[in-house]
Protein backbone atom coordinates (compact mmCIF):
# COMPACT_ATOMS: atom_id res chain seq x y z
CA UNK A 1 0.00 0.00 0.00
CA UNK A 2 1.13 3.37 -0.85
CA UNK A 3 1.08 5.47 1.74
CA UNK A 4 4.26 7.58 1.57
CA UNK A 5 2.85 10.68 2.00
CA UNK A 6 0.30 9.27 4.33
CA UNK A 7 3.19 8.31 6.64
CA UNK A 8 3.13 12.14 7.79
CA UNK A 9 6.34 11.98 9.64
CA UNK A 10 6.16 15.36 10.71
CA UNK A 11 8.72 16.32 13.17
CA UNK A 12 7.72 19.30 15.48
CA UNK A 13 9.02 21.01 17.87
CA UNK A 14 12.31 23.46 17.74
CA UNK A 15 15.51 22.27 18.73
CA UNK A 16 17.23 23.29 21.68
CA UNK A 17 19.94 26.01 20.98
CA UNK A 18 18.59 27.17 18.05
CA UNK A 19 16.56 30.47 18.53
CA UNK A 20 13.92 31.34 15.96
CA UNK A 21 16.62 34.31 14.74
CA UNK A 22 19.32 31.89 14.67
CA UNK A 23 18.28 29.63 12.16
CA UNK A 24 21.09 30.72 9.42
CA UNK A 25 23.52 32.52 11.51
CA UNK A 26 25.31 29.07 13.46
CA UNK A 27 27.91 31.30 14.38
CA UNK A 28 25.86 33.73 16.14
CA UNK A 29 25.57 34.16 20.11
CA UNK A 30 22.83 32.09 21.54
CA UNK A 31 20.07 33.26 23.43
CA UNK A 32 18.93 31.33 26.42
CA UNK A 33 16.61 28.79 25.52
CA UNK A 34 13.30 27.24 27.34
CA UNK A 35 14.48 24.10 29.64
CA UNK A 36 12.25 20.81 29.88
CA UNK A 37 10.86 21.63 32.95
CA UNK A 38 9.68 25.01 31.91
CA UNK A 39 8.41 23.53 28.38
CA UNK A 40 4.43 23.33 29.14
CA UNK A 41 1.84 21.71 27.01
CA UNK A 42 1.09 24.72 25.51
CA UNK A 43 3.85 24.50 22.96
CA UNK A 44 2.79 20.26 22.40
CA UNK A 45 -0.78 21.55 22.23
CA UNK A 46 0.14 24.10 19.37
CA UNK A 47 2.03 22.08 17.53
CA UNK A 48 -0.27 18.95 17.65
CA UNK A 49 -2.53 21.37 16.34
CA UNK A 50 -0.56 22.07 13.09
CA UNK A 51 0.37 18.63 12.52
CA UNK A 52 -3.12 17.65 12.61
CA UNK A 53 -4.68 20.19 10.24
CA UNK A 54 -2.01 19.52 8.05
CA UNK A 55 -2.30 15.19 7.67
CA UNK A 56 -6.66 15.75 8.39
CA UNK A 57 -5.76 17.83 4.35
CA UNK A 58 -3.29 15.13 3.08
CA UNK A 59 -5.92 12.36 4.30
CA UNK A 60 -8.69 13.92 2.95
CA UNK A 61 -7.15 14.08 -0.08
CA UNK A 62 -6.03 10.62 0.43
CA UNK A 63 -9.86 9.77 0.42
CA UNK A 64 -10.70 11.59 -3.10
CA UNK A 65 -7.46 9.77 -4.43
CA UNK A 66 -9.16 6.22 -3.22
CA UNK A 67 -12.67 7.54 -4.81
CA UNK A 68 -10.97 8.08 -7.86
CA UNK A 69 -9.67 4.82 -8.23
CA UNK A 70 -12.99 3.03 -7.17
CA UNK A 71 -14.89 5.27 -9.68
CA UNK A 72 -12.60 4.82 -12.55
CA UNK A 73 -11.43 1.44 -11.87
CA UNK A 74 -13.82 -0.37 -9.76
CA UNK A 75 -12.60 -3.48 -7.48
CA UNK A 76 -10.85 -5.63 -10.41
CA UNK A 77 -7.30 -7.20 -10.70
CA UNK A 78 -6.14 -4.39 -11.71
CA UNK A 79 -6.46 -2.42 -8.79
CA UNK A 80 -5.17 -5.39 -6.91
CA UNK A 81 -2.30 -5.25 -8.68
CA UNK A 82 -2.00 -1.62 -8.38
CA UNK A 83 -1.96 -2.03 -5.21
CA UNK A 84 -0.03 -5.11 -4.80
CA UNK A 85 2.59 -2.96 -6.40
CA UNK A 86 3.56 -0.63 -3.25
CA UNK A 87 4.45 -3.71 -1.43
CA UNK A 88 8.34 -3.42 -1.65
CA UNK A 89 8.32 -0.03 -1.95
CA UNK A 90 6.65 1.10 1.10
CA UNK A 91 8.43 -1.35 3.71
CA UNK A 92 11.89 0.28 1.70
CA UNK A 93 10.60 3.68 2.73
CA UNK A 94 9.63 2.51 6.24
CA UNK A 95 13.04 1.14 6.94
CA UNK A 96 15.09 3.54 5.59
CA UNK A 97 13.28 6.93 6.40
CA UNK A 98 10.61 6.39 8.68
CA UNK A 99 11.87 4.21 11.01
CA UNK A 100 15.24 5.93 10.92
CA UNK A 101 13.76 9.56 11.38
CA UNK A 102 11.65 8.48 14.17
CA UNK A 103 14.34 6.32 16.17
CA UNK A 104 17.64 7.60 15.35
CA UNK A 105 18.16 10.65 13.77
CA UNK A 106 16.15 12.75 16.05
CA UNK A 107 16.95 11.37 19.01
CA UNK A 108 20.63 11.87 19.10
CA UNK A 109 20.14 14.82 16.49
CA UNK A 110 18.39 16.22 19.59
CA UNK A 111 20.55 15.64 22.34
CA UNK A 112 23.54 17.28 20.37
CA UNK A 113 21.70 20.73 20.51
CA UNK A 114 20.04 19.81 23.77
CA UNK A 115 23.86 20.42 24.83
CA UNK A 116 24.29 23.57 22.74
CA UNK A 117 26.67 21.58 19.94
CA UNK A 118 24.79 22.40 16.88
CA UNK A 119 28.20 21.86 14.79
CA UNK A 120 28.49 18.20 15.94
CA UNK A 121 24.83 17.66 15.25
CA UNK A 122 25.01 19.08 11.57
CA UNK A 123 27.90 17.43 11.04
CA UNK A 124 26.64 14.31 11.67
CA UNK A 125 23.28 14.95 10.17
CA UNK A 126 24.90 15.55 6.88
CA UNK A 127 26.50 12.13 7.10
CA UNK A 128 23.13 10.88 7.36
CA UNK A 129 21.23 12.25 4.48
CA UNK A 130 24.38 11.33 2.71
CA UNK A 131 24.03 8.31 3.35
CA UNK A 132 20.66 7.88 3.07
CA UNK A 133 20.26 9.31 0.05
CA UNK A 134 22.95 6.69 -1.09
CA UNK A 135 21.18 4.14 -0.04
CA UNK A 136 17.82 5.20 -1.48
CA UNK A 137 19.46 5.38 -5.00
CA UNK A 138 21.33 1.44 -4.37
CA UNK A 139 17.80 0.48 -3.16
CA UNK A 140 15.94 1.91 -6.78
CA UNK A 141 18.07 0.72 -9.22
CA UNK A 142 18.13 -3.24 -7.75
CA UNK A 143 14.49 -2.94 -7.35
CA UNK A 144 14.06 -2.08 -10.96
CA UNK A 145 17.01 -4.49 -11.94
CA UNK A 146 15.20 -7.28 -9.75
CA UNK A 147 11.33 -6.72 -9.65
CA UNK A 148 10.39 -9.87 -11.49
CA UNK A 149 11.90 -11.79 -8.39
CA UNK A 150 10.79 -9.54 -6.22
CA UNK A 151 6.86 -9.66 -7.37
CA UNK A 152 5.70 -13.21 -5.76
CA UNK A 153 6.87 -11.53 -2.59
CA UNK A 154 4.09 -9.26 -2.84
CA UNK A 155 1.62 -11.58 -4.43
CA UNK A 156 2.62 -15.09 -4.56
CA UNK A 157 -0.23 -16.26 -6.78
CA UNK A 158 -0.45 -13.99 -9.17
CA UNK A 159 0.78 -15.16 -12.57
CA UNK A 160 0.56 -14.53 -16.73
CA UNK A 161 -0.82 -11.17 -17.82
CA UNK A 162 -1.26 -10.10 -14.41
CA UNK A 163 2.04 -10.98 -12.87
CA UNK A 164 3.77 -9.14 -15.88
CA UNK A 165 1.49 -6.16 -14.86
CA UNK A 166 2.74 -6.05 -11.33
CA UNK A 167 6.23 -6.14 -12.46
CA UNK A 168 5.53 -3.00 -14.91
CA UNK A 169 3.73 -1.14 -11.92
CA UNK A 170 6.38 -1.99 -10.00
CA UNK A 171 8.95 -0.77 -12.31
CA UNK A 172 6.99 2.17 -12.39
CA UNK A 173 6.38 2.99 -8.51
CA UNK A 174 10.35 2.53 -7.65
CA UNK A 175 11.40 5.92 -9.05
CA UNK A 176 8.50 7.28 -7.15
CA UNK A 177 9.30 6.07 -3.85
CA UNK A 178 12.83 7.70 -4.22
CA UNK A 179 11.31 11.07 -4.43
CA UNK A 180 8.79 10.28 -1.53
CA UNK A 181 11.40 9.50 0.54
CA UNK A 182 13.42 12.18 -0.45
CA UNK A 183 10.85 14.45 0.34
CA UNK A 184 10.52 12.45 3.82
CA UNK A 185 13.90 14.04 4.88
CA UNK A 186 13.07 17.42 3.82
CA UNK A 187 9.93 17.26 5.69
CA UNK A 188 12.01 16.58 9.11
CA UNK A 189 14.42 19.27 8.90
CA UNK A 190 12.31 21.67 7.82
CA UNK A 191 9.99 20.79 10.82
CA UNK A 192 12.44 21.11 12.89
CA UNK A 193 13.12 24.34 12.56
CA UNK A 194 9.51 25.26 12.67
CA UNK A 195 8.32 25.21 9.11
CA UNK A 196 5.63 23.64 8.44
CA UNK A 197 4.12 24.94 5.06
CA UNK A 198 5.85 23.51 2.76
CA UNK A 199 5.94 20.08 4.39
CA UNK A 200 1.80 20.01 4.20
CA UNK A 201 1.84 21.31 0.46
CA UNK A 202 3.84 18.48 -0.32
CA UNK A 203 1.60 15.73 -0.11
CA UNK A 204 -1.74 17.75 -1.77
CA UNK A 205 0.47 17.96 -4.91
CA UNK A 206 1.29 13.92 -4.37
CA UNK A 207 -2.38 13.60 -3.96
CA UNK A 208 -3.60 15.36 -7.14
CA UNK A 209 -1.13 13.85 -9.51
CA UNK A 210 -2.87 10.45 -8.69
CA UNK A 211 -6.09 12.19 -8.70
CA UNK A 212 -5.36 13.89 -12.10
CA UNK A 213 -4.10 10.42 -12.97
CA UNK A 214 -6.86 8.68 -12.49
CA UNK A 215 -9.27 10.98 -13.93
CA UNK A 216 -7.27 12.43 -16.76
CA UNK A 217 -5.08 9.31 -17.88
CA UNK A 218 -6.89 6.52 -16.32
CA UNK A 219 -9.68 6.04 -18.95
CA UNK A 220 -7.03 5.83 -21.46
CA UNK A 221 -4.01 4.34 -19.91
CA UNK A 222 -5.57 2.01 -17.82
CA UNK A 223 -3.93 1.45 -14.36
CA UNK A 224 -0.81 3.13 -16.45
CA UNK A 225 -2.15 6.49 -16.32
CA UNK A 226 -2.70 6.43 -12.82
CA UNK A 227 0.62 5.57 -11.77
CA UNK A 228 2.06 8.45 -14.53
CA UNK A 229 0.74 10.90 -12.13
CA UNK A 230 1.71 9.14 -9.02
CA UNK A 231 5.33 9.90 -10.37
CA UNK A 232 4.27 12.84 -10.92
CA UNK A 233 2.89 13.87 -7.73
CA UNK A 234 5.66 12.20 -5.73
CA UNK A 235 8.17 14.85 -7.84
CA UNK A 236 6.26 17.79 -6.90
CA UNK A 237 6.14 16.48 -3.21
CA UNK A 238 9.94 16.64 -3.18
CA UNK A 239 9.96 19.70 -5.30
CA UNK A 240 8.00 22.22 -3.36
CA UNK A 241 10.24 21.21 -0.62
CA UNK A 242 13.38 21.46 -1.91
CA UNK A 243 13.81 26.14 -2.23
CA UNK A 244 12.69 26.10 1.37
CA UNK A 245 15.25 23.51 2.55
CA UNK A 246 18.03 25.42 0.94
CA UNK A 247 17.27 28.41 3.49
CA UNK A 248 17.51 26.36 6.64
CA UNK A 249 20.27 23.97 5.50
CA UNK A 250 23.46 26.21 4.99
CA UNK A 251 25.30 24.11 7.56
CA UNK A 252 24.34 20.90 5.28
CA UNK A 253 28.13 18.92 3.82
CA UNK A 254 27.66 16.21 1.83
CA UNK A 255 30.16 13.87 3.65
CA UNK A 256 30.24 10.32 4.66
CA UNK A 257 31.88 10.23 8.12
CA UNK A 258 30.72 6.71 8.93
CA UNK A 259 32.77 6.07 12.17
CA UNK A 260 31.87 9.47 14.11
CA UNK A 261 30.59 8.30 17.56
CA UNK A 262 26.87 10.05 16.55
CA UNK A 263 26.53 8.03 13.67
CA UNK A 264 27.68 4.86 15.35
CA UNK A 265 24.89 5.30 17.65
CA UNK A 266 22.43 6.28 15.03
CA UNK A 267 23.48 3.30 13.32
CA UNK A 268 22.96 1.39 16.87
CA UNK A 269 19.32 2.43 17.17
CA UNK A 270 18.26 2.32 13.87
CA UNK A 271 19.34 -1.36 13.05
CA UNK A 272 16.76 -2.89 15.10
CA UNK A 273 14.58 0.53 14.83
CA UNK A 274 13.80 -0.52 11.25
CA UNK A 275 12.22 -3.73 12.00
CA UNK A 276 10.07 -2.34 15.38
CA UNK A 277 8.96 0.46 13.22
CA UNK A 278 8.03 -1.36 10.13
CA UNK A 279 5.80 -4.39 11.69
CA UNK A 280 2.76 -2.35 10.63
CA UNK A 281 3.66 -2.43 7.48
CA UNK A 282 5.04 -5.99 7.01
CA UNK A 283 1.45 -7.36 8.58
CA UNK A 284 -0.60 -5.72 5.80
CA UNK A 285 2.52 -7.05 3.33
CA UNK A 286 1.48 -10.13 4.53
CA UNK A 287 -2.28 -10.19 4.60
CA UNK A 288 -2.13 -8.68 1.00
CA UNK A 289 0.11 -11.38 -0.24
CA UNK A 290 -2.21 -14.45 0.92
CA UNK A 291 -5.61 -12.34 0.07
CA UNK A 292 -3.75 -12.64 -3.70
CA UNK A 293 -4.88 -16.40 -3.53
CA UNK A 294 -8.68 -15.17 -3.21
CA UNK A 295 -11.02 -14.04 -5.18
CA UNK A 296 -10.87 -11.28 -7.31
CA UNK A 297 -10.59 -8.24 -5.52
CA UNK A 298 -10.02 -9.35 -1.96
CA UNK A 299 -6.63 -6.95 -1.98
CA UNK A 300 -8.53 -4.03 -2.98
CA UNK A 301 -10.97 -4.57 -0.58
CA UNK A 302 -8.60 -4.87 2.25
CA UNK A 303 -6.56 -1.37 1.19
CA UNK A 304 -10.04 0.82 0.83
CA UNK A 305 -10.76 -0.17 4.58
CA UNK A 306 -7.53 -0.39 5.97
CA UNK A 307 -7.00 3.61 4.44
CA UNK A 308 -10.09 4.56 5.86
CA UNK A 309 -9.62 3.34 9.18
CA UNK A 310 -6.12 4.89 9.01
CA UNK A 311 -7.76 8.28 8.59
CA UNK A 312 -8.41 8.70 12.47
CA UNK A 313 -5.12 7.02 13.03
CA UNK A 314 -3.17 9.64 10.84
CA UNK A 315 -4.91 12.63 11.96
CA UNK A 316 -5.21 12.38 15.69
CA UNK A 317 -2.80 9.76 17.13
CA UNK A 318 -0.15 10.36 14.64
CA UNK A 319 -0.67 14.25 15.34
CA UNK A 320 -0.59 13.88 19.43
CA UNK A 321 2.44 11.28 18.94
CA UNK A 322 4.79 13.63 16.67
CA UNK A 323 4.22 16.31 18.86
CA UNK A 324 5.10 14.81 21.89
CA UNK A 325 7.80 12.84 20.88
CA UNK A 326 10.72 15.43 21.03
CA UNK A 327 9.56 16.55 24.49
CA UNK A 328 9.37 12.87 25.43
CA UNK A 329 13.20 12.63 23.92
CA UNK A 330 14.23 15.77 26.11
CA UNK A 331 12.90 14.50 29.16
CA UNK A 332 14.69 10.99 28.77
CA UNK A 333 17.91 13.06 28.04
CA UNK A 334 17.76 15.19 31.29
CA UNK A 335 16.44 11.88 33.46
CA UNK A 336 13.17 14.02 34.42
CA UNK A 337 11.41 10.45 34.81
CA UNK A 338 8.27 12.17 36.44
CA UNK A 339 7.60 14.45 33.66
CA UNK A 340 8.70 11.91 31.02
CA UNK A 341 5.82 9.44 32.82
CA UNK A 342 3.01 12.12 33.47
CA UNK A 343 3.85 13.34 29.60
CA UNK A 344 3.18 9.89 28.02
CA UNK A 345 0.35 9.35 30.26
CA UNK A 346 -1.89 12.59 28.98
CA UNK A 347 -0.30 11.96 25.64
CA UNK A 348 -1.94 8.37 25.63
CA UNK A 349 -4.99 9.24 27.38
CA UNK A 350 -5.51 12.27 24.64
CA UNK A 351 -5.04 9.59 21.90
CA UNK A 352 -7.39 7.04 23.38
CA UNK A 353 -10.62 9.37 23.65
CA UNK A 354 -10.69 10.22 20.58
CA UNK A 355 -9.84 6.60 18.72
CA UNK A 356 -11.79 4.47 20.95
CA UNK A 357 -15.26 6.19 19.40
CA UNK A 358 -13.97 6.94 16.36
CA UNK A 359 -13.12 2.66 16.24
CA UNK A 360 -16.68 2.43 17.29
CA UNK A 361 -17.61 4.98 15.07
CA UNK A 362 -16.30 2.67 11.80
CA UNK A 363 -17.69 -0.25 13.32
CA UNK A 364 -21.23 0.89 13.33
CA UNK A 365 -21.38 3.77 10.23
CA UNK A 366 -18.94 1.49 7.73
CA UNK A 367 -21.51 0.38 5.07
CA UNK A 368 -22.83 4.41 5.11
CA UNK A 369 -19.47 5.36 4.97
CA UNK A 370 -17.74 3.54 2.30
CA UNK A 371 -21.43 3.76 0.46
CA UNK A 372 -20.51 7.49 0.42
CA UNK A 373 -17.30 7.75 -0.16
CA UNK A 374 -16.76 5.19 -2.62
CA UNK A 375 -20.16 3.57 -4.61
CA UNK A 376 -19.67 5.62 -7.79
CA UNK A 377 -18.75 4.71 -11.59
CA UNK A 378 -17.34 1.32 -11.44
CA UNK A 379 -17.66 0.95 -7.53
CA UNK A 380 -20.76 -1.77 -7.48
CA UNK A 381 -22.90 -2.19 -3.82
CA UNK A 382 -21.63 -5.67 -3.90
CA UNK A 383 -17.88 -3.83 -3.68
CA UNK A 384 -19.32 -1.20 -0.84
CA UNK A 385 -20.60 -4.44 1.31
CA UNK A 386 -17.20 -6.25 0.84
CA UNK A 387 -15.27 -2.73 2.18
CA UNK A 388 -17.38 -2.43 4.57
CA UNK A 389 -16.51 -5.95 5.56
CA UNK A 390 -13.34 -5.81 6.01
CA UNK A 391 -13.52 -2.45 7.73
CA UNK A 392 -15.68 -3.87 10.66
CA UNK A 393 -12.46 -6.45 11.36
CA UNK A 394 -9.72 -3.58 11.00
CA UNK A 395 -11.77 -0.89 13.22
CA UNK A 396 -11.23 -3.45 16.04
CA UNK A 397 -7.18 -2.35 15.95
CA UNK A 398 -7.47 1.22 16.14
CA UNK A 399 -7.72 1.92 19.70
CA UNK A 400 -4.60 -0.65 20.31
CA UNK A 401 -2.83 0.68 16.69
CA UNK A 402 -3.16 4.56 18.14
CA UNK A 403 -1.41 3.39 21.35
CA UNK A 404 1.41 2.16 19.80
CA UNK A 405 2.21 4.99 17.52
CA UNK A 406 3.09 6.50 21.35
CA UNK A 407 4.44 3.63 23.34
CA UNK A 408 6.90 2.72 20.59
CA UNK A 409 8.46 6.29 20.82
CA UNK A 410 9.25 6.09 24.58
CA UNK A 411 11.09 3.21 23.74
CA UNK A 412 12.88 5.30 21.34
CA UNK A 413 13.12 8.18 23.62
CA UNK A 414 14.56 5.84 26.45
CA UNK A 415 17.44 4.54 23.68
CA UNK A 416 15.86 1.43 23.63
CA UNK A 417 14.93 -0.09 20.40
CA UNK A 418 15.54 -3.84 21.23
CA UNK A 419 12.69 -4.14 22.71
CA UNK A 420 10.22 -3.13 19.93
CA UNK A 421 12.22 -5.43 17.98
CA UNK A 422 11.17 -8.45 20.05
CA UNK A 423 7.69 -7.15 20.35
CA UNK A 424 7.23 -6.59 16.37
CA UNK A 425 8.46 -10.04 15.58
CA UNK A 426 5.94 -11.16 17.97
CA UNK A 427 3.40 -9.29 16.10
CA UNK A 428 4.26 -10.37 12.71
CA UNK A 429 4.40 -14.76 14.20
CA UNK A 430 1.28 -13.91 16.03
CA UNK A 431 -0.75 -11.98 12.44
CA UNK A 432 0.69 -14.59 10.19
CA UNK A 433 -0.45 -17.46 12.55
CA UNK A 434 -3.90 -16.22 12.72
CA UNK A 435 -4.10 -15.52 9.10
CA UNK A 436 -3.61 -19.03 8.28
CA UNK A 437 -5.63 -20.21 11.01
CA UNK A 438 -9.05 -18.06 10.35
CA UNK A 439 -8.40 -18.50 6.50
CA UNK A 440 -8.34 -22.29 6.87
CA UNK A 441 -10.70 -23.00 9.89
CA UNK A 442 -13.34 -20.31 9.05
CA UNK A 443 -15.71 -19.00 6.89
CA UNK A 444 -14.58 -15.16 7.24
CA UNK A 445 -12.37 -15.03 4.09
CA UNK A 446 -10.56 -12.31 3.75
CA UNK A 447 -11.90 -10.71 6.62
CA UNK A 448 -10.15 -13.10 8.57
CA UNK A 449 -7.04 -11.16 7.47
CA UNK A 450 -8.30 -8.15 8.84
CA UNK A 451 -9.30 -9.73 12.46
CA UNK A 452 -6.10 -11.30 12.69
CA UNK A 453 -4.04 -8.10 11.87
CA UNK A 454 -6.44 -6.36 14.83
CA UNK A 455 -5.78 -9.11 17.21
CA UNK A 456 -2.07 -8.87 16.52
CA UNK A 457 -1.73 -5.50 16.81
CA UNK A 458 -4.30 -5.84 20.29
CA UNK A 459 -1.56 -8.17 21.76
CA UNK A 460 1.01 -6.31 20.55
CA UNK A 461 -0.01 -3.11 22.49
CA UNK A 462 -0.43 -4.60 25.77
CA UNK A 463 2.95 -5.93 25.41
CA UNK A 464 4.26 -2.80 25.05
CA UNK A 465 1.97 -1.33 28.30
CA UNK A 466 3.44 -4.24 30.12
CA UNK A 467 6.98 -3.82 29.88
CA UNK A 468 7.22 0.07 29.66
CA UNK A 469 5.60 -0.16 33.15
CA UNK A 470 7.99 -2.38 34.11
CA UNK A 471 11.07 -0.46 33.09
CA UNK A 472 9.70 2.33 34.27
CA UNK A 473 8.13 1.63 37.42
CA UNK A 474 5.03 2.45 36.50
CA UNK A 475 3.49 4.58 34.04
CA UNK A 476 0.54 6.74 35.67
CA UNK A 477 -1.53 3.46 34.78
CA UNK A 478 -4.61 4.41 37.25
CA UNK A 479 -5.51 7.67 35.40
CA UNK A 480 -4.93 5.65 32.53
CA UNK A 481 -6.96 2.76 33.27
CA UNK A 482 -9.63 5.30 34.76
CA UNK A 483 -9.91 7.50 31.32
CA UNK A 484 -9.79 4.20 29.14
CA UNK A 485 -13.34 2.93 31.12
CA UNK A 486 -15.10 6.09 30.85
CA UNK A 487 -14.15 6.63 27.26
CA UNK A 488 -15.50 3.14 26.25
CA UNK A 489 -19.00 3.76 28.20
CA UNK A 490 -19.29 7.14 26.83
CA UNK A 491 -18.34 4.90 23.33
CA UNK A 492 -21.08 2.49 24.15
CA UNK A 493 -23.77 4.71 24.75
CA UNK A 494 -22.54 6.77 21.39
CA UNK A 495 -22.46 3.82 19.53
CA UNK A 496 -26.15 2.64 20.41
CA UNK A 497 -27.48 6.40 19.43
CA UNK A 498 -25.47 6.29 16.14
CA UNK A 499 -26.91 3.26 14.90
CA UNK A 500 -30.39 3.91 15.90
CA UNK A 501 -29.81 7.09 14.43
CA UNK A 502 -28.23 6.03 10.83
CA UNK A 503 -31.18 3.10 10.29
CA UNK A 504 -33.49 5.97 10.86
CA UNK A 505 -32.06 8.42 8.51
CA UNK A 506 -31.84 5.53 6.05
CA UNK A 507 -35.63 4.90 5.98
CA UNK A 508 -35.98 8.76 5.39
CA UNK A 509 -33.77 9.35 2.95
CA UNK A 510 -32.96 7.78 -0.79
CA UNK A 511 -29.72 6.07 -0.43
CA UNK A 512 -29.69 6.30 -4.25
CA UNK A 513 -28.39 9.87 -4.24
CA UNK A 514 -24.87 11.34 -3.11
CA UNK A 515 -26.95 13.48 -0.53
CA UNK A 516 -29.13 11.06 0.90
CA UNK A 517 -25.53 9.00 1.17
CA UNK A 518 -23.83 11.99 2.98
CA UNK A 519 -27.29 12.56 5.31
CA UNK A 520 -26.96 8.74 6.29
CA UNK A 521 -23.55 9.27 7.28
CA UNK A 522 -23.45 12.93 8.59
CA UNK A 523 -26.22 13.06 10.84
CA UNK A 524 -25.63 10.54 12.84
CA UNK A 525 -21.76 10.92 13.25
CA UNK A 526 -22.81 14.66 14.48
CA UNK A 527 -25.57 13.02 17.08
CA UNK A 528 -22.61 10.53 17.84
CA UNK A 529 -20.13 13.41 18.29
CA UNK A 530 -22.25 15.35 20.58
CA UNK A 531 -23.76 12.55 22.68
CA UNK A 532 -19.78 11.44 23.16
CA UNK A 533 -18.60 15.22 24.19
CA UNK A 534 -21.81 15.60 26.67
CA UNK A 535 -20.51 12.63 28.70
CA UNK A 536 -16.55 13.85 28.60
CA UNK A 537 -18.11 17.06 30.13
CA UNK A 538 -19.89 15.35 32.59
CA UNK A 539 -16.82 13.27 33.27
CA UNK A 540 -14.66 16.25 33.77
CA UNK A 541 -11.78 14.27 31.41
CA UNK A 542 -8.56 16.19 31.81
CA UNK A 543 -7.84 14.56 28.07
CA UNK A 544 -10.51 17.46 26.40
CA UNK A 545 -9.17 20.34 28.24
CA UNK A 546 -5.68 19.55 26.59
CA UNK A 547 -7.75 19.01 22.97
CA UNK A 548 -9.82 22.19 23.49
CA UNK A 549 -6.26 23.75 24.93
CA UNK A 550 -4.75 22.78 21.57
CA UNK A 551 -7.27 24.34 19.64
CA UNK A 552 -7.49 27.60 21.58
CA UNK A 553 -3.76 27.43 21.64
CA UNK A 554 -4.15 28.40 25.17
CA UNK A 555 -1.45 27.07 28.00
CA UNK A 556 -1.98 23.66 29.77
CA UNK A 557 0.23 22.35 32.25
CA UNK A 558 1.10 18.84 32.94
CA UNK A 559 -0.97 17.22 35.59
CA UNK A 560 0.53 17.15 38.84
CA UNK A 561 1.05 13.51 39.81
CA UNK A 562 -1.49 12.20 42.30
Amino acid sequence: MYTHPDFDGVLVDKPLGIAGNERNDHNSKRTPTMGVNQMSNRQVARNATIVMIGIFISRVLGLVRERAVAQVFGRTQQTDAYFAAFGIPDLMYYLLVGGALSAAFIPVFTSYLAQDDEETAWHVASTFITATVILLLIFTVVGEIFTPQLAPLVAYDYSGEQLALLVQLMRIVFPAVLFTALAGLEMGVLNSYQHFTAPVVGPILYNLGIIAGAYVLGPKYGVFGMAVGLVVGAFGNFAIQLPVLLRYTRAYRPILDLRHPGIRKMGALMLPAMVGLSVNQLNLMISQNIASGLAEGSITALRLANRLMQFPLGVFAMGISTAVFPLLTRLAATNAYKELKETYSLGLRTVLIITIPASLGLLVLGEPIVRFLFQTGEFTVADTQATAYALFFYALALPALSGIQLTSRMFYALYDTKTPVKIGILSVIVSTALSLLFLNFTGLDYGGLALAFSVATTVNFIVYILILRKKLGGIDGGRILTSVVKSSLASLVMGVVVYLSSNLVGQWVSLATTRGRLLQMAIPMLIGIIVYGVFLLAFRMEELEFLLSAVKGRKKRLPAKE
